[in-house]
């Protein structure tokens, strides 16, 4: 074994450790082991440069003489500390030496104080002062010591010294002070401190300020195993051949290219967020001096800070019995009327961000991501987790990668539609409607349509060739294709920001339980399996009892939907006739395509009406259900929200394009709804046109509303509140929290709607894109909005929501994953039931001009026109008209043997449509399952990471218990050994 004198230095700085110079002359080197070499190398040189430009080590005027034993510290020790260090940056680095003593020692801070009984350190382990990184670049930041703009905004309470982490507002005229008494008592007796302040335009507001002190944060920390750093990444790669040296120039190269792309952001407009790059832990008093503690004030981030608040307001009481519990009681029987956490100041300055840089994340956020003029942009993805939390940064993450995916559908479904543009003209079926002069089609209704000329449609069937021609089925494929690498790439893609953003030893069992859970079944205890403590249980029995009845609910809801197309359908029956009739010529002429656009207007309004019914009952269904934790109640909420607005929004579609026209009979024996109404034919071109109709104006419609909703019904709001307080005062200082106060709160589920609204956007792009390829390029346009819409809306028109963790983004994934499937079959029908194409193809191959020849031209398809209509007497009417007209079919004519029986041709086509769809949907399914199995969920690169990331904690872990029985021997007289045993 080699010894290394001397290194100890360089070996403890890496490990982050905060020891006395004379210490360092004393200490016995330690020898590290053969398999963290590399990793210590690589720290030793980052540490000698760091001490060619600044001194690591500062002694303590009062310790000139470090000990090297563990002392315990009083409470007139603590007092001795030099107070004109007080408020500096003190830094306390990890040390290994005991992982069970306490460091008491956080920089100088007299309010500080533990609880512990053993609550000992090291004084020889404290620095005074923070040695950054040695960056040759320089980098446009936000303010080195976070208590500064906070000052600046007002967010401290009146001594100006404790940061406000959450707000809680109520009337003074409502009457239920004692229990608002008994939960701000019971909030001081668990560590948080109070301030109440009136407001300033309405006299009848009370804020009450709540701070959370150090030693509160801590105790919560712990308790709900919040993960902070402890130790500085080491990063070590093996030697490469030359071929990846060759490959490494070329991705240079590329990402040289990228730093000029205009898209980029600019890095050094944005904070150095260094959190990223250290190894991090669950949070333990007992082992605080492991970890890395540059500054109390910033050690835990807001949105850390503001969760544990919430924590604690979630499960502090206000009166006696185990249900009254909660802040969100307590704002719903009207105590307090909001509870949030403050914004952290203006998101708009007089200054220019350029020459003055930020002022506070919030305007940082706007400047360089929520204005409009950014709408090119990447996305500055860690400021948002960091400002907003791990949840909505995930959100707009998906958004963004969802986006980017929509330009290569968008190109191909543009290509597709200008395909069918430029050989519009050439198509023989369109020529041959067109030409149709002589052809006369059957009445379309019973009183009042008449014969109408086939050439008349050749409008309709050249739109219908826009969005049904050769590049259909490419088209479909590809949609399918695109779903699967979508989802698998986003697998990729998530599981590289869990681990940037530390969420990969997260897990649901670190939830804690809803408190309607834990008021409900606090009587019925089990041990939890993880944990090994009691916790509520719900019975099986009752769970079980609960689900029917929600599920009862469910298809209560959906038969409701149904019940609302059937309306419309007998709507579209009924009213055909009087448009046949009306009084306008143009209504007259295209009454079809008046009956549908007039149906479809009425569809929406019904959807969106139908749709604030369905929000309140799936809200009650799942509060009924009693889920254990948040995100088990997020999830049932947003599946039956999904179930029922998919149901609402498609139902009309899946009318349209599995259903009309195809149970209508023949002429002389139509069908009829309650024998009174005549059901609806498809225009001689076909449905597909009636189908592009329907999914374009709801698609369109929604999305206009929706935006509408998410930002203009909230930017009214919002001015209409600055006019009342601009009425009702002048020249005053409104504070950071009144402003915030007169925000709009974001709505009570989350980011349910946004994802909803895009999962059903998601729904609209692939289940139908065979009829309706634009379908991705108007996703696309409409989500480079939706994105700007939404950063503008968090950031500037609603209040900060509580920045929640997560890892993904929960059941919506498996949603998207069944859409999927379900686009893969609605495609295989809608192309083999509701398009032409597989009657062109058995004609163009067994009854057409090319029948058993192997080649294809465009003459192949001469004679499909007459040949897919079907002959009928008009004398048969009893109307006084003879002749023959025409109608879609195949059907036997009137003089054959079997007058309007299926022809031979019609089983044709039925067997090649069925054919088609199960080598259609086992084709791509094939190829889905495939591309699904080459794309690993884990990137090769990223998943070496985190082994050896595992492996090098174990070493530390390993080396430091070491130094701590190395240590025990000193202390007992014993030698000590300096080989590693």
């Amino acid at each position: 074994m080699v010894h290394h004198s001397g290194s100890i230095q360089s070996f403890k700085q890496q490990k982050g450790m905060n020891i006395s110079k004379s210490e360092i002359a004393k200490e016995t080197s330690l020898k590290p082991s053969r398999r963290s070499l590399p990793c210590l190398a690589q720290s030793y040189a980052y540490s000698k440069s760091l001490s060619q430009s600044t001194s690591l080590f500062q002694s303590f005027e009062s310790e000139s003489q470090a000990p090297t034993s563990v002392t315990s510290i009083s409470a007139d020790k603590a007092e001795q500390v030099n107070p004109e260090e007080e408020g500096k940056d003190s830094v306390l680095k990890c040390s290994f030496a005991d992982l069970s003593d306490f460091c008491l020692a956080l920089g100088k801070d007299k309010d500080y104080m533990d609880e512990s009984e053993h609550a000992n350190y090291d004084r020889s382990r404290l620095i005074k002062d923070f040695v950054p990184k040695n960056n040759s670049e320089p980098k446009s930041r936000l303010p080195k010591n976070d208590m500064n703009y906070i000052a600046s905004s007002g967010l401290l309470f009146k001594d100006g010294k404790k940061r406000i982490d959450y707000i809680l507002v109520y009337r003074k005229s409502n009457i239920q002070y004692d229990k608002r008494n008994t939960f701000e008592k019971n909030l001081r007796a668990e560590g948080l401190m109070l301030e109440k302040e009136p407001a300033v335009a309405n006299p009848d507001i009370m804020f009450i300020k709540i701070h959370i002190p150090w030693d509160t944060l801590c105790k919560y920390a712990e308790r709900l195993n919040i993960r902070m750093p402890f130790r500085k990444k080491c990063y070590y790669t093996d030697r490469r051949s030359k071929s990846m040296g060759r490959v490494q120039k070329y991705f240079r190269r590329i990402k040289k290219w990228m730093s000029q792309n205009p898209m980029v952001l600019d890095k050094s407009a944005f904070p150095d967020l260094e959190e990223s790059d250290c190894y991090t832990g669950p949070f333990s008093r007992a082992r605080i001096h492991h970890f890395i503690i540059n500054n109390k004030d910033t050690f835990f981030s807001n949105a850390t800070r503001s969760r544990i608040v919430y924590h604690m307001l979630q499960h502090t009481k206000y009166e006696n019995g185990i249900s009254k519990v909660g802040i969100c009681k307590l704002i719903n029987n009207g105590s307090y009327i909001a509870a949030f956490p403050p914004h952290e100041g203006a998101y708009k300055s007089s200054q220019p961000i350029k020459t003055h840089g930020p002022q506070n994340n919030r305007h940082l956020l706007y400047e360089r991501w929520a204005r409009w003029g950014m709408w090119y942009k990447h996305q500055p993805l860690d400021l948002i987790r960091l400002y907003f939390g791990e949840k909505i940064g995930l959100y707009f993450a998906w958004l963004g990668w969802y986006t980017g995916m929509l330009i290569p559908a968008a190109i191909v479904g543009l290509c597709v539609f200008f395909y069918g543009i430029f050989t519009m003209n050439a198509s023989q079926v369109s020529q041959e409607i067109c030409k149709a002069t002589e052809v006369f089609m059957c009445p379309l209704c019973d009183k009042n349509c008449s014969l109408q000329r086939l050439n008349e449609s050749c409008i309709y069937a050249k739109v219908t060739y826009l969005f049904d021609n050769g590049g259909t089925v490419f088209f479909a494929i590809f949609m399918a294709i695109w779903a699967t690498v979508f989802l698998e790439f986003w697998k990729r893609r998530r599981s590289t920001l869990t681990y940037t953003w530390d969420l990969i030893e997260w897990e649901e069992e670190e939830e804690t339980l809803r408190p309607q859970f834990e008021a409900k079944y606090y009587k019925m205890e089990r041990v939890n399996p993880i944990s090994g403590k009691p916790e509520p249980h719900q019975p099986s029995s009752d769970k079980v009892t609960r689900l029917l009845v929600s599920i009862s609910g469910i298809f209560f809801m959906i038969s409701l939907v149904i019940t609302a197309v059937f309306a419309v359908v007998v709507y579209r029956l009924v009213v055909m006739e009087q448009f046949a009739s009306f009084k306008w010529n143009f209504i007259k002429q295209h009454w079809q395509f008046a009956t549908s656009a007039a149906a479809v207007c009425i569809n929406f309004v019904i959807i969106m009406a139908l749709n604030l019914a369905y929000e309140k009952i799936a809200y009650l269904l799942t509060n009924l259900e009693y889920p254990r934790t948040e995100s088990e109640w997020e999830n049932s909420f947003a599946l039956k929200m999904f179930l029922f607005q998919f149901v609402n929004l498609n139902s009309s579609i899946f009318y349209i394009a599995f259903f009309l026209g195809r149970f209508v009979g023949h002429p002389g024996k139509y069908n009829k709804l309650f024998n009174r109404w005549r059901l609806e034919e498809c225009h001689p071109s076909g449905c597909l046109i009636d189908l592009c109709l329907q999914m374009g104006v709801i698609m369109f419609l929604k999305q206009i509303w929706n935006n509408f909703m998410e930002l203009g019904y909230p930017l009214i709001q919002n001015w209409w509140s600055r006019h009342k307080i601009k009425r009702g005062i002048q020249d005053a200082s409104i504070p950071q929290w009144e402003n915030d106060w007169n925000l709009q709160p974001m709505n009570i589920h989350g980011l349910m709607d946004e994802y909803l609204e895009m999962v059903l956007q998601f729904g609209f792009t692939t289940i139908f894109v065979a009829a309706f390829p634009l379908a991705p390029l108007l996703a696309l346009l409409n989500n480079i909005i939706e994105i700007r819409l939404d950063a503008y809306k968090f950031v500037t028109q609603w209040r900060r929501p509580l920045p929640a963790r997560a890892t993904d983004i929960g059941i919506w994934y498996g949603i998207l994953e069944g859409i999927g499937i379900l686009a893969v079959i609605t495609n295989a029908f809608v192309i083999a039931i509701t398009s032409d194409y597989i009657p062109r193809f058995v004609y163009e191959y067994k009854y057409g001009p090319c029948a058993n020849h192997f080649e294809y031209r465009e003459s192949c398809l001469t004679g499909y026109v007459n040949n897919s209509l079907s002959f009928f007497d008009l004398s048969e009417l009893g109307v006084g008209k003879s002749g023959y007209c025409r109608y879609r079919d195949y059907r036997g004519p009137p003089w054959s043997s079997k007058p309007y029986e299926f022809t031979l041709q019609y089983w044709h086509i039925l067997a090649a449509r069925l054919a088609f769809i199960i080598v259609f949907e086992h084709l791509v399914f094939g190829i889905k399952s495939f591309i699904a199995y080459l794309i690993p969920d884990v990137p090769k690169n990223l998943y070496d990471r985190i082994r050896r990331e595992k492996y090098l904690v174990q070493e530390m872990m390993y080396e430091a218990e070491l130094e701590h029985l190395q240590q025990q021997r000193r202390k007992s007289g014993h030698p000590v050994h300096h080989e590693w045993p």
